[in-house]
């Protein structure tokens, strides 16, 4: 077809709607139509000067979305779809994307890097475009500064879209001199020298090698360290970031540097501006970061000559650190508690001061202390305030110990700041240090004498409920600790000292969420996630007052779905008020439901809540869809057998979470609900068990549906097999093959790194719990020679799992009770198998010696059942 590609593009960025609109059917028919000359037209209108600049950027930008998508699934569906182009095509588009690269036009370069990056993404760990490293490479000794900071700009982009084992070494070292040599300050052009040092953030996780070459690695470190001191502030910036990324990806290689670096970074900190002295923060809260993990994983196994790679930095640092972040308390901005994406000088400060005291524990308390204690009286609110933040940053990793006598002095001077200091800063903060002394030194678990005593504990809630009339963002602090006070109590039984004041908690709460103000600094929200901490904390003796809530929640969600004819601000509003009053419900039906002296008089309400749950659905809101399907769940096993009479009108919108693979976050929570149903109703699911396993196992075989709910898929499925026992005989055929196939991928996957090795867990216990499910619903039925065909892929499985050596203890724990499973519903047809197999005997007998209370319970019952399965 012949089309002005000029012309369409700019009308696509027409202000008129109707001739935007029409240009944008008319690219979708040309790219539909010929695929190949649609994407050359685009490639030739980029690389051609004589285009306007705003049709040259919208091409780039296409031609971009054509190779990449967010959703995985239609990713691949771009990279195969480039892939299958006839070769001549791609080597044309691919010459004019390089050739655009020496462009005068900035937009045009910067758009023509990152589609170059595009397609390498997708082309080089194929093995082609192997010319391309070596074309950029040479595009960097070109005289013209334009064409170097662009090259240099695409090396960047490059290593970001392919992955370092895609490139041999050879490559990879001239990249990083190519880089390398960008930043230098002898390079004179500032663009290039920024363009440099962005691109080495994104090429650092290919300097493995280098980076073991002291050498090399101390040039890389003297470029970076050098260019944190350029006169341009982006490349200031930009080499501090290049600092924290080296501090996690290199944390084990720094200590030669550290001297140096703690030099630059106070010099920015204290000198620089507020972009660049923010990263030199961030460096130090990175290296916090590192050794926290580190002194976590090594916690259990650590004595004091174990070659623990932990370097100390921080505690080495202390002396001079510490004060440096102090200073940064006192340089807030007027504005900061009102503006909630607000992130300055002053917070990054206190969230680094914080981080070090969980690096370092006790030994920060005598560094800040004297600093509280100068500043808290002081007549200037930003003192004050600095003094309140810095007391509240340092209450986790102390010792309760060291912390409780200060807490105890402080305690009172807070409450009364919080009713009294004139400043709204000081409140607000106060605030947040009291919802931190309630959630790190208050509760059971501790050893210290409580902070929170009945003398106390009054004037305590009479100050949080005072400042919940406060303006919004103190009332949404006072929210916060009342939260934390109130989960400190979840295991006091009858004993809880706001029982007394249950009924004025709960009143003052439902005050704040009608606010005129409540949508500001999140006050709704956090005032109904306290309402719901306190509910679920609540004693028995607080039942009558919880069930008089009931009928309250519910006429506001009824009143929201009486409001017609909503802007889309309005309907967003309304969305996230009903979201809140679901999630509200759902913990009033687990703890109503949960207690058999409330249960039968709550459940006189289910007709009318599962009326209003079913209207909420038909409003069709991904996040009211979640809430409202969680509620539901929780109503189902309060509910129990008697839930069978809602599911023919619920089964729909049950039927509508499962196929929703956009937001596959209901998805995951619809499949939760589906177990939740099969133990509340059991055999009664049956009539419906032919949509939900048909649902479930298109769910499993679609590359569309994000990964994270396949695991809980599997799951179901024993869930399922439970519920109906030996009516699960006619899901066999389809469900074991998957599960088969599954185990097997499962077990042969070798993770390459933490996320991926959970991921791998998550779905081998899925797999695992189906297997457990499937075999327990069909004891004791005449049907279990069915499952025999199946049992010996099982013990291969198993055998597998033991021999990977990667379970995690959830994977054991449910893998022996499988084994113990196959013993006891196959009986002595599974004893030959068991006795063949390579490793049941010391898999059992691993599971036998575990520390692992769960492990060890699991390991005693597979014994007695095997023993029986292979004597009998």
């Amino acid at each position: 077809m012949s089309l002005d590609v000029t012309q369409v593009l700019l009308s696509a960025q027409s202000a008129d709607g109707a001739i935007r609109k029409h240009a944008e059917e008319s690219l979708k028919q040309f790219q539909e139509q010929n695929l190949p000359g649609f994407l050359l037209s685009l490639s030739s209108e980029l690389a051609n000067e004589e285009k306007p600049e705003e049709s040259r950027r919208l091409a780039g930008l296409i031609l971009k979305n054509a190779l990449d998508a967010k959703e995985q699934h239609r990713k691949n569906e771009l990279f195969q779809r480039w892939l299958a182009l006839d070769a001549g095509a791609k080597a044309q588009i691919k010459g004019l994307l390089l050739q655009t690269l020496t462009s005068p036009v900035a937009s045009a370069r910067s758009t023509a890097s990152q589609v170059i990056a595009k397609v390498a993404g997708i082309e080089i760990p194929q093995k082609q475009w192997p010319e391309l490293i070596g074309s950029l490479l040479i595009n960097i000794h070109q005289v013209q500064p334009n064409v170097k900071q662009a090259t240099l700009e695409t090396l960047g982009y490059l290593c970001e879209e392919v992955s370092p084992d895609a490139v041999d070494q050879d490559q990879v070292n001239k990249i990083l001199t190519a880089v390398v040599q960008g930043m230098n300050a002898s390079e004179a052009n500032s663009d290039v020298r920024l363009a440099a040092t962005r691109a080495l953030y994104n090429a650092l996780g290919f300097a493995q090698v280098n980076f073991s070459n002291d050498m090399e690695r101390d040039y890389i470190m003297r470029v970076v360290c050098e260019a944190t001191q350029s006169p341009e502030v982006k490349i200031r910036q930009a080499a501090f970031e290049c600092l924290v990324a080296i501090s996690s990806t290199y944390y084990d290689k720094l200590a030669t540097y550290m001297q140096d670096i703690f030099n630059i970074t106070a010099k920015a900190v204290r000198g620089d501006e507020e972009s660049v002295a923010l990263q030199a923060i961030e460096f130090w809260s990175s290296i916090c970061d590192e050794e926290i993990d580190i002194l976590d994983e090594y916690s259990s196994e650590f004595t004091a000559d174990s070659d623990v790679p932990c370097y100390y930095f921080i505690k080495q640092a202390l002396p001079a650190l510490v004060p440096m972040l102090l200073e940064t308390l006192l340089k807030q901005e007027e504005d900061q508690d009102l503006d909630e994406g607000a992130w300055n000088l002053a917070m990054a400060g206190g969230t680094c001061l914080g981080l070090v005291a969980r690096t370092v524990g006790d030994d920060i308390v005598p560094l800040v202390m004297p600093f509280v204690e100068e500043n808290i009286t002081k007549s200037e609110w930003r003192q004050r305030e600095a003094a309140t933040y810095a007391f509240g940053s340092i209450l986790e990793g102390p010792s309760a110990d060291k912390l409780a006598p200060l807490v105890n002095v402080a305690l009172g001077f807070m409450l009364s700041a919080l009713t009294k200091d004139p400043s709204n800063h000081v409140k607000d903060t106060t605030a947040w240090t009291l919802g931190r002394i309630f959630e790190f030194l208050h509760g059971s678990a501790l050893e210290t004498p409580p902070i929170i005593t009945a003398e106390n504990c009054q004037q305590i809630l009479t100050v949080l409920l005072h400042s919940m009339k406060d303006v919004p963002n103190v009332a949404e602090k006072a929210c916060g600790a009342l939260y934390f006070l109130a989960q400190g109590y979840v295991d006091a039984g009858s004993a809880s000292p706001l029982s007394p004041f249950f009924q004025d908690i709960v009143q003052n709460l439902l005050m704040v969420t009608h606010r005129e103000d409540a949508g500001e600094s999140r006050l709704r929200t956090a005032a109904y996630e306290t309402l719901n901490e306190v509910v679920r904390c609540s004693t028995e003796a607080a039942a009558p007052i919880v069930m008089q809530l009931v009928p309250v929640i519910m006429v506001e969600l009824h009143q929201t779905l009486e409001t017609e004819k909503l802007s889309t601000d309005e309907r967003e509003k309304r969305s996230e008020l009903q979201g809140l009053l679901c999630g509200c419900l759902q913990v009033i039906i687990q703890k109503l439901g949960g207690m058999e002296s409330t249960k039968y008089s709550f459940l006189q309400y289910a007709d009318q809540m599962m009326d209003l749950f079913l209207r909420v659905f038909a409003c069709r809101n991904a996040t009211v869809h979640e809430e409202a399907m969680l509620a539901i769940g929780a109503l189902a096993y309060a509910a129990g057998p008697n839930f069978a009479k809602y599911m023919a009108q619920f089964y729909q919108y049950l039927e509508m979470g499962l196929q929703n693979f956009e937001e596959y976050q209901v998805c995951a929570i619809t499949v939760g609900v589906v177990g939740d149903l099969c133990r509340a109703l059991e055999d009664k699911i049956l009539p419906f068990c032919d949509g939900i396993m048909t649902q479930l196992l298109k769910d499993l075989s679609s590359n569309q549906l994000h990964r994270s709910v396949k695991p809980p898929i599997f799951s179901c499925f024993g869930d399922i097999a439970l519920a109906i026992g030996e009516n699960f005989e006619k899901y066999l055929i389809y469900a074991m093959p998957m599960l088969q196939s599954a185990a097997d991928l499962s077990a042969h996957t070798t993770a390459t790194d933490d996320e991926m090795l959970d991921y791998t867990n998550q779905l081998r216990n899925g797999i695992l719990e189906a297997y457990s499910g499937i075999l327990q619903g069909f004891k004791s039925s005449p049907k279990t020679q069915l499952l025999m065909p199946y049992a010996p892929h099982i013990i291969q499985f198993l055998d597998a799992l033991y021999n990977g050596k990667d379970m995690d203890d959830t994977v054991m724990k449910t893998a022996i009770g499988v084994l113990g499973d196959l013993a006891d519903t196959l009986g002595v047809h599974a004893g030959p198998l068991i006795n063949q197999s390579t490793s049941s005997q010391a898999f059992l007998e691993e599971c036998l010696a575990s520390d692992d209370p769960l492990v060890k319970e699991s390991a005693d019952w597979a014994r007695i059942a095997i023993s029986r399965a292979v004597s009998g």
